[in-house]
């Protein structure tokens, strides 16, 4: 899939990972803004359908410029100046994947910064020893896929992962000193949430939070919710009928 994309910057690979329709096309919003394919204010056309039934069912129109289902906030101009584009993806699939299987059965909820990581080490402070620390940078690549099961354990670590703009990780377990304030944010949402409003409004970062108790994932940019992934209901089984 990666050696399609390379030959055609064009198409864009969504995560293998059951999804509700919208949420799909928001990553693909989200992944031809970081790609500069769309700019904000473009008018996309969607056209989807079910692949069980080889059919096209919807058409749907969005404006980018406008704030909607599919964008909750207009705050991710010069998006691709803060986080590499091919970085961006990456840690979006792993935080989908991981919230679609969790860890060892339960839940993962946790942070990824990405970006401008001199004002968020600066704002954030380690609460654990830093698993990261002393490794070579190559060894502590967010491209490499030997590594996703290492960042699924160090998930259940309390605190965010901090993701240079050019896919190094540089630490986890961090805690971001930038709350933002409650208000800020939709009720109902949790510390992590709030954590991410704050770190990405004192800094030029994009953060990727996933909720522990919903599986949603949330992008926050300049200290808003960029766009809301939702996590796809599990389908539901046949009940077996008896004659």
């Amino acid at each position: 899939m990666k050696e399609i994309e390379k030959l055609n910057p064009q198409i864009l690979i969504l995560p293998k990972i059951s999804m509700t329709r919208m949420s799909r096309i928001k990553i693909a919003v989200m992944l031809a803004l970081a790609k500069k394919i769309i700019a904000m204010g473009d008018i996309i056309v969607f056209i989807s359908g079910l692949t069980e039934l080889a059919t096209l069912d919807t058409i749907l129109l969005i404006d980018t410029g406008k704030e909607s289902e599919i964008l909750t906030s207009r705050e991710m101009t010069n998006f691709s100046d803060t986080v590499n584009p091919e970085v961006f993806q990456q840690v979006l699939n792993i935080a989908i994947e991981f919230a679609s299987s969790g860890r060892e059965g339960k839940p993962i909820g946790t942070i990824f910064v990405l970006g401008d990581e001199d004002h968020v080490m600066q704002f954030s402070r380690q609460m654990v020893i830093n698993p990261f620390k002393g490794y070579e940078s190559e060894e502590c690549n967010i491209m490499n896929p030997a590594l996703r099961e290492t960042i699924r354990e160090f998930s259940a670590i309390d605190g965010a992962f901090v993701i240079s703009h050019d896919g190094y990780i540089l630490a986890a377990g961090r805690y971001l000193g930038a709350a933002s304030e409650e208000d800020s944010i939709p009720r109902g949402l949790g510390s992590r949430h709030i954590a991410s409003a704050g770190i990405t409004s004192l800094t030029g970062a994009v953060a990727i939070t996933i909720s522990e108790s919903t599986g949603d994932v949330r992008i926050f940019k300049n200290g808003k919710i960029f766009v809301e992934i939702e996590k796809a209901s599990p389908s539901p089984k046949a009940i077996p009928v008896h004659h």
